[in-house]
Parts: structure tokens; sequence; C-alpha cells
């Protein structure tokens, strides 16, 4: 590359030139750079080209010259070159910093020299002291153009942090230089690195007898004046620079130094008392960075002032309403804003450092006269604002102080809680004027609210305490005075906060709520240091648990009393409290255990459940110990159900498996080794149905076959593959052993299957729902056994009507191998062979089916199911039911990407025909079903062909899906004389193109929206399509805020607002008319030429919406109308 000398002539006649593009120039650069990389050019050659261009009189081409030698040692940093090389370039580079004309490229260079690392030929000390020095004299960055400044600030940045050494001798000159080229600035970018060169100036010269030390105040100056920071740029700025992190730097600057100290903590100070909320917020966090980096010492002289201004904020921070609701019962209970948030912070901050601190707060006058607001109101209610304000901020005060150390939480409760102790009545004033320990006090008249609430709040502060501190507290701690105090009025507090959930007449009162709230407390001390013996601990878990089991009805004390359990629960299990779990187990989890497997409970048996698997969720011995007993309550409640026909029972069983799927079983998912237990239970309830007879007379057993279904499948879907072969061996065992296995009698025929009806009994269809359920969750790794006597079996039933069987049918030939041309099976039955199954060979008349070249089953016109399907034999039932049959199947090949499928879908479209290619006369119904196949095709199910039961899914099927059928519907639509056809066709299309993925929609909107607007003017007409109409009305919507999709609206725009006109009126379904509105106004983005012309038709439309029945339409009308109307006066 560049051999010859007139190309590189060439390559710097194009940089120099500012008449040539900047591409142009850019290759330029990139071919020279690429030249000496592969040291094809050397860099004296360069230079002396280049000697000319850098020395010439012309100022633009001499700056354009420099400026393309340091852009060119910019991309070569990594290049080694010559010490001697480096020395003669940053002397040339320092020497430009005295051409203003070429300051741009002087900076450049001099950053691209000094930042080399690891490789030959760095800048020395004495050539960085020089750079240093040049641009201290000759450098006003002020006075320079934004990327300039950026670059000046960019190369200071680089001799403080990697040149310190050569350059901390010029001592004062530096921080002058500084000041001089920070003061003023403005932008972002350069600010960032300005207030990092403050705090590197700072670690440059720590001594109190140096520079900074001595031009503090001018270096806080500067910049104190930027704080706090007023940060207009927006997120969309190509700058990258958030006020998050400027106001992190500037805070950084701040804390660099202890010289600062005198001069920020009374700015900070003063800020506090802005009222620009981020003003407050800045200054909290600043305080707390300067209460760290300045020292005890200096921040002592300001703690009067922080005392005062930290109470403020709080006071003005906190609100008075106090939330009694269930989500209070583990937080303060009241809102907390970012102000607040961060006085907390500050004040632990202050405590934590410096215990002395924690004086301004014992001493405080408000502090302690809150002991006679408390006892002046009883309800919280009753309070007034100002009262209610202090108690909250006061509570809020100690709380966080007692919390900062053991230390503090020692002084807190040593100067209050007797005081508080005694507002309450658990200590009393002796003859002698000392207060004692009033044991036998009821505290009947003492439930003062304000009172309950700063207790709790200094309990979870010292409970809090313990569990933060738990890795590293002795057995000393319980000696602590706080634990000392809290243990000595334990028994009394639990009976105080027991009376207070038991004194109230109004179930969601106040008195509730702190109650519950302070047993939870008392019950969540770290065992290591826990102030509450284990019988008073299980007298709290006894307590809430007879509130639990006491109430009949769902109520705010049951709801509080349960939150509680399973927070206690949950601190056990995190903590790891052996003794505590143990009371836990025999006091709460056996005991609502023992309750689920009981049918004599005043509780209804909902809440029961939900009781128990909340309070056993906690901890994985306590979920096994549910399973265990929902598995014996379940086999007593279908076994009494059986003998003794009590329809409670089954119904406790639908409502226990209901349970265990929605509950149970998600949370077994997250929890490794509890799969087996759950493998079991699924076990039992095979054998238990097994052992049943003949289940009762009368019983409708849709709701308990169902959520069998659902709890099964779940069961299998998270089991491993060993497991799930246990269960399905036995469910093949008991199905055995039932009626089913007769039906594989019945010949695939026209004539047989014609008489089917849906006679099984409940017990058979439950087995046959159950049976189905496990294959459909089965992985394609299980082993499944007499697979081709299961196929026939559900093929059958589904012909019968029973729709999980179809499912199953589906999900077997998605995961079943490909026989000895692909996979491996374990099964004894490959997918061609079940495809023979299913496609039977053998009709009424005994004519066989033809095979394509490769040998496979052709699944078209001509196989048994698919002449059902067009109405060749049978009766109408069957024929749905064969057309439902069929849309399963091609769901599961489908998915797998089987090219079978491709007969399958032409069957369904000659459903879709009036007179088939036949010349049959298809039912109404039969095309309905038909149309309806479409979406079972493309919809996601959520009971089976899914990830989560193991589904075979090739990627971009239901984009193959879609490239497939919508020409050929789009065709068939465009020929359909029939109204009735080209209803059911548009139905099929709708349903395609609402569940394919957004981008191929968006990508096709030209040639879909003429048949969108088309299928949504005929769905309108009937009322049955409503749900079709509206989900086919939502993608249409969506391609109207995309470009792609504005463009093809623009095009339509007339069919658009024609379509969307009516849809307004649309009677059946509110949020059609809701959507349409909003379409309207989304059709304001399109050219004004479009739209202006049907203004008219719209704003009518639009005035009539105004008279909707319901509110929600007409608040979008209002909005759309005013939209509208904005356009009338457009030009």
């Amino acid at each position: 590359m560049m051999k010859e000398p007139n190309q590189l002539t060439q390559h710097l006649e194009t940089f120099v030139d500012i008449t040539r593009s900047p591409a142009q120039q850019a290759d330029s650069l990139k071919a020279i750079a690429a030249s000496l990389e592969k040291d094809c050019l050397s860099m004296n050659e360069l230079v002396i080209e280049m000697e000319m261009y850098l020395t010439t009189t012309d100022d633009v081409v001499r700056a354009r010259g420099v400026l393309l030698l340091a852009e060119i040692l910019n991309d070569l940093k990594a290049k080694p070159l010559d010490n001697a090389v480096v020395h003669s370039l940053i002397g040339f580079f320092s020497q430009k910093l005295e051409d203003w004309r070429t300051i741009r490229g002087a900076l450049v260079g001099c950053l691209a020299l000094m930042r080399r690392k690891g490789v030959a030929g760095v800048v020395t000390a004495a050539d960085a002291e020089a750079v240093a020095k040049s641009m201290m004299a000759n450098v006003q960055v002020q006075t320079l153009a934004l990327h300039d400044r950026k670059l000046s600030f960019q190369l200071l940045e680089c001799l403080f942090q990697q040149y310190s050494e050569a350059i901390v001798t010029m001592g004062d000159t530096l921080v002058y230089a500084a000041c001089e080229a920070i003061e003023g600035e403005k932008d972002p970018q350069c600010l960032k690195v300005a207030f990092h060169i403050i705090e590197l100036l700072a670690q440059l010269f720590p001594n109190p007898s140096g520079p900074v030390a001595s031009e503090a105040s001018d270096l806080f100056d500067i910049i104190g004046c930027y704080f706090p920071l007023h940060f207009t740029h927006t997120k969309g700025d190509k700058a990258g620079v958030t006020r998050e992190d400027l106001s992190r730097g500037l805070m950084l600057a701040f804390t660099s130094t202890p010289f600062f100290e005198p001069y920020a903590i009374p700015l900070l100070l003063e800020k506090l008392s802005s009222s620009l909320p981020v003003a407050k917020v800045d200054s909290l966090r600043c305080l707390q960075d300067c209460t760290v980096k300045y020292g005890v010492d200096r921040m002592k002289k300001h703690y009067g002032g922080l005392w005062s201004a930290l109470k403020d904020s709080f006071y003005s921070s906190t609100g008075t309403n106090l939330s009694f609701a269930l989500e209070s019962l583990t937080s303060p209970g009241f809102e907390m804003n970012e102000i607040h948030r961060e006085a907390v912070n500050l004040l632990q901050r202050l405590v934590e450092q410096d215990i002395s601190f924690l004086g301004f707060v014992v001493d405080d006058i408000s502090i302690n006269t809150v002991f006679d607001t408390i006892s002046r109101y009883s309800q919280y209610k009753e309070m007034p604002d100002t009262s209610k304000l202090e108690v909250l901020v006061i509570s809020q005060i100690l709380s966080v102080s007692a919390k900062a150390s053991v230390q503090s939480c020692n002084i807190i409760f040593e100067t209050f809680f007797f005081r508080l102790m005694n507002t309450l009545g658990i200590v009393e004033k002796a003859s002698t004027g000392d207060l004692v320990h009033n044991e036998n006090s009821t505290a009947s008249t003492r439930l003062y609210h304000g009172g309950l609430h700063l207790c709790i709040e200094l309990l979870t502060a010292s409970k809090d305490l313990t569990i933060l501190d738990s890795d590293s507290l002795t057995p000393g701690c319980a000696q602590e005075s706080w634990c000392s105090m809290v243990e000595k009025f334990s028994v009394s507090l639990i009976q105080l906060f027991t009376y207070a959930v038991h004194s109230s007449s109004d179930d969601c009162g106040a008195d509730v709520y702190f109650g519950v709230k302070g047993l939870l407390n008392m019950g969540m001390f770290w065992g290591g240091s826990s102030p509450v013996s284990r019988s008073e601990f299980e007298k709290i878990l006894m307590t809430l648990r007879s509130i639990i089991t006491a109430k009949s009805g769902k109520t705010a004390v049951w709801e509080l009393a349960l939150k509680a359990l399973v927070c206690i629960g949950s601190f056990i299990d995190q903590y790891h409290e052996s003794d505590k779990a143990m009371s836990y187990m025999n006091i709460v989890v056996e005991h609502f255990v023992s309750l689920a497997c009981s049918s004599h409970c005043g509780l209804p048996y909902p809440m029961i459940l939900e009781a128990t698997s909340e309070v056993c969720s906690t901890g994985p011995k306590y979920m096994e110990k549910m399973v265990q007993g929902f598995e014996e309550a379940f086999c007593s409640s279908l076994s009494d159900f059986c003998v003794n026909g009590n329809f409670n029972s089954i119904e406790n069983c639908s409502q226990l498996l209901e349970c265990v799927t929605n509950k149970l079983l998600p949370r077994v998912a997250q929890i490794d080794g509890l799969e087996k237990i759950v493998v079991r239970f699924a076990i039992s309830m095979w054998n238990q149905i097994e052992s049943s007879g003949v289940f009762s007379f009368g019983f409708n057993g849709k709701e308990f076959v169902e959520a069998a279904m659902k709890t099964m499948g779940q069961i299998v879907g998270i089991a491993l593959v060993d497991s799930q072969n246990s269960i399905i061996q036995k469910a093949y065992n008991v199905i055995s052993s039932s009626t089913l296995p007769t039906m594989e009698s019945i010949p695939l025929t026209l004539v047989e299957l014609e008489g089917l009806q849906r006679d099984l009994s409940t017990r058979d269809e439950l087995i046959l729902s159950l049976f189905a359920s496990v294959i459909i969750a089965a992985s394609p790794a299980a082993s499944i056994p007499d697979v081709k006597s299961l196929i026939h079996l559900f093929l059958v039933s589904s012909l019968k009507g029973y729709i999980p069987a179809a499912q199953a049918l589906g999900s077997m030939v998605n995961k079943l191998g490909l026989g000895t041309n692909g996979t491996n099976i374990s099964t004894g039955c490959s997918l061609e062979e079940a495809c023979d199954i299913i496609f039977h060979k053998a009709v009424a008349s005994g004519i066989e089916v033809s095979s394509d070249e490769s040998g496979k089953t052709i699944c078209g016109s001509e196989t048994i199911l698919s002449k059902i399907c067009l109405g060749f034999g049978g009766s109408l039932d069957l024929q749905t039911r064969a057309i439902t049959v069929l849309a399963w199947i091609g769901k599961g090949l489908l998915m797998r990407g089987d090219r079978r499928f491709n007969e399958i879908v032409q069957v369904l479209v000659e459903c879709l025909k009036s007179t088939n290619s036949s010349g049959h006369v298809l039912h109404s119904s039969a095309m309905k079903h038909a149309a309806d196949a479409f979406f079972i095709l493309m919809s996601d199910s959520e009971v089976c062909l899914n990830r989560k039961y193991h589904a075979v899914i090739r990627p971009l099927y239901k984009q193959r899906f879609f490239s497939l059928t919508v020409p050929i519907l789009e065709s068939l639509i465009m020929k359909s004389q029939s109204p009735l056809s080209r209803t059911m066709l548009h139905v099929a299309l709708a349903h395609v193109i609402s569940n394919v993925p957004v981008t191929v929609i968006l990508d096709n909107t030209r040639k879909l929206h003429p048949m969108i607007l088309e299928g949504l003017t005929i769905l309108s007409l009937d009322a049955a399509d409503k749900e079709t109409l509206f989900s086919l009305f939502l993608v249409f919507s969506g391609t109207l805020t995309d470009i792609k999709g504005q463009e093809s609206a623009s095009d339509n725009a007339h069919r658009i607002i024609e379509c969307l006109v009516k849809l307004t009126s649309y009677p059946h379904l509110t949020v059609v008319r809701e959507t349409s509105i909003q379409c309207l106004a989304a059709l304001l983005e399109l050219p004004h030429g479009r739209i202006y012309p049907f203004r008219r038709e719209v704003v009518q439309a639009i005035t009539k919406a105004l008279d909707d029945p319901k509110r929600s339409v007409r608040e979008e009308a209002v909005r759309c109308r005013q939209a509208w109307a904005s356009i009338t006066s457009a030009k």
C-alpha cells in the first residue's frame, strides 16, 4: 500500500482540503494510518512528507496538517514508537499549543501521545511537565469552542491522573489554571471532566499547607455555584451525560478534600431550605458523603444546624395518613418520598459515625413532649393533623436512631422505653416516685394508638438491628440494655398486643392492626439475641392461629393474622431458626394441615386451603408436610364421596386440587428436591381413582374433572422423565383395568363411526381425561406403553366428543419420534405409524388411501377422517367433532414442521366452502367449526402443546402457516359468491392474522389492510363474531401507529375512515367502540391532504359517540373531537 509518494501526497491533499467531504477526508486518514500500521510507511517518512503542511503560513492548511498528524497518532496508540520519535512529536505538539489556529490538532496530538500505555514509546515525565507548562501559559480554555474545551479538560485530567508526580512541583500554578479553566463552564460533558479534575487536584495536594488548602475558598466558589444542578438536557441528547452523572461528580468534588468543609456544609444546609425538592435531595445525599469524608472532628461544629435541618426535612416530607391496610404490616405505614428516605439515611449515618450526635435527639424538647401528645388521644383518628405528624415523625426519628448501632439502641431504650411503657400502662409510679413494672395491668384502658405506633417502631428497629448484625452478634448481645428491657416487658407487651386484637368491635379498626403488627414484630427477633422466650413465641403463634380459625369470613383481621404468620414463617426459614421452626411446624403447619384433612371445621374449606397453602409455602419442609396432608385429604374426600355419596367431599376435592395447581405447584417448581413429593401425590390420585367404584348417581363431575386434569398435567409437566414414566405407567395400568379399552374394537369405518355417542360414565370420563392430561404434559423422551392402542382409544374418544382426547392425540403426533429415518424412539410407535392409524387406510368400501413417493401416509381428502369432515358420512355432530380432532392433530404437526399438515389445511379450507370441490353442500355449523379450527391451529394454548408441556416447537412455524394460508384464503374470498362462505373465510383469516407475530403483519400491511377492512365490516354484522372482530381490530389498530402501517393507511384512508365510522356505533362490545375512536385519532398522523376531505363524516360520528351509554367511550370521543377540530383550520 502507498508504495508511490504521489499516493501519500494525494491522501495528504485530500485531508487538508476543506472543500472535500468528511467521508473522503476520513478515508484518507484511514489509508495513511493503515500504511503506518503495516510498516509500509515510517513515522519519519510521514513527518518529512508533511513538513510543508505543518509549517506553511496558510493558517487553514497548517491547522489541517497538524490535526492530520494528531489523528494518525490517535489511531496508532497501540503501535510501538521509538522514544526519540515520541519525544520529538510531543515537543512539536507542545509548541503548537502556542498557535491558537492549530490548537485542536495540538490538543488531540498531546492526548494521543500521553494516553499511550504498555507499549514502547511513552511520554516522559519531563515532556509531560513541558506540556503542562505550555498549556498553562498558552491555552485559555474558556475562549475556545466547545469541542476544544472538552479536549482541554481531558488533557488536564490526563496530566493530573497519569503524570501527577511530574507536575506536582508546579503547585499553585496548577490550582490557578484549574480555576481559570473551569470557571463559567456550562457544557455537561466538560463539567463532568471538570468535576473530576477538582477531585484529582485534591488528591494531588492533601497537605494542610498545600495549594488546595490555601486556595480552598476560591476552588469551592467555582464548583459551589453549580449546586444544585439545573440540568435541561433531555434523554435524547447525544452527549450521553445524565443529571445523575453530573450530580454524582459534583458530590465527589465537594467531598474530595476536608478543606472544603467550612464552605460546603453551610451551603448544603442553606439549600435544604430550598423549595425545590431536587435541591433538598441532593443536599441530603451530599451531606451523607461529607459526614464520612470530612470526619467527626470537622463535622461536630455543624451538628446543631444538621439536627435542625434534619427535623425540618422529616416534618416537611411526612404525611399524616397512617395506613392500616394489609400491605402496611411490614412497612412504616405511611408514604415516604425521596426527601424522607435521604433524611433517614443521613440521620443513620450521623449516629453511626458519632454517638454523641444522639444527644441532640434525646435532649430535643419536641421529642420529649411527644408522650403528652400520646396520652392525650386514644384513637389515631381523633388526633389533629399536627399531633399525627408529631407522632409519626418522632417515631421515625427514634426508630432510625435506634437502628444505627447497638449503642444507640441502648441509649434510645434507656431514655424513652420506660416512659413509653408507663404511657401504655405496663409500668406505673410507685410510692417512691419511681417507675416499676405493673405485671398485673390488663391495659384495658390504655390502648393509645400513638403509643402503640411508637412502641412498634422501636421494636421494629431493635428487631432489624439483630437481623442486620446477625453474623457478628455474640451471646453477650443478649445482655445489652435494650434487649434486657424488651425481655423484661415481653410478656406484658404480648398481652397488650393480644388485647388490642380482641378489643376492637370494628374489624377494620386500628386496634386490630396495631395488635397484629406488634405480635408480628415480637415474633421476629433473631434467635441468637431474642428477648422473647420460646414459650412466649409459641403464645404469639397460637394467638395468630386462633384469630384465623375463629373467623368464619375473610375479614381484615383474618388477612392480617395470616400475613403475620407467613412473615414469621419466612423469617424462620431465611435465618435458619431451628427451635422456632419446630414450634412453627407443630403449632401452625400441622394444625392447618389437619384442618385441611378434616371435614369438621367451622371455617369455609377454601379459607382453610388458602391459610394452609400460605403458611406452608414459607419453607420446603412445610411444603412437604402440606403435600402429604393434601394427599391424605384428597384420598379421604374422594373415598367419602364414592362410598357415602357426600357431594361436599367431592367439592372439597375440586377446591383442594385447584389450590395445589394455582398455589403449590408453581412454588414447588422453584425449589429443588420437592419434585418427588408431588409425583407421589399424582400417583396417589391414580391409586384412589383406581380403588373407587361407580360414582354417585346424578353427579356432574365437570368441575372436578377439569381440576384433576390441571393438577395432573402440571405435575407431569414439572416432573423429571423418570418420574413421568412412573406416572404414565400407573395411569396406563388404571386405564387398562377400566372399560375404556373396549373402544379399541370399534373399527374406524364410516358405518361404525356414525353411531358414536358421548356415552362414557363419569368415572370413565375422569380416567380418560386424566390420562389424556398425562400424555399432553409428557416429555418427548418419556416412554408411553402400547402407543398404537392408545392412539386408537384417543381417536374414537375424540370422535365421541371428548376434547382432551383430541388434544392428547395432537400432543402425541407432535412428540413421537420419526422412527428409522429420524430420531430414536422408545414408545414402540413412530410418527409414520401413528399417522397410518389416525388417517386410516381402509374406508367402508375397502378402498386404499394413497401414499406419496416417500411412502408417507397422506392425510388429505381421501382419508376416513377427512371424509367425515367434508360431510360424506355420519351425522352433523360427528362431522363437527371430526373437524375439531383434525384441527388438534394439525396443530401438533404444524408446530413440529411436518409437511403432512398441508393436506390438513386443504381439508379445512374445503370445509369453509358452502359447496366443496366434490359438490357436497356443507352445513353452516360445520363451516363455523372449520373456521374456528384456524384459531386452534394458530393460538397459544394454555392446556396443551406449549413449552410448559414440552411440545416440539419449530421456530417460525406461525410465519410459515401465515405464508401458506393467507394467499389461499385471500383467493377464495375474492372468488366466493356465497355470503355464508365469505363470512367463514373471513373468520378463518381473522384467526390467522390475529395470532401471527406483529412483525409479519407490519411487513405485509399493504396487502392485508384491504382484507382486514373487509373482514371488520363483515364480522360486525353478527354479534356471535364480536370476539373475533375485536382480536382482528386490535391488530389493525396496531398498524396505524407504525410507519409501515401508516404508509398503507394513507393509501386506504377513505376505506379506513368509512369502516371506523361504522364501528363507532358497534352495539355488541364497548371496547370496539373505544378502539375505533382511538384509531380515528391516530389517523391524524397521516398526511393532511389524505384525511381532511373526510373530516365532516368523522366529526359527525364522534358527536354521536358523545351520547354513548359508556363513560369510557364518551371520554375517548371528547379527546378525538378536540383533535379533529384542530385540523379544520389547517391549510
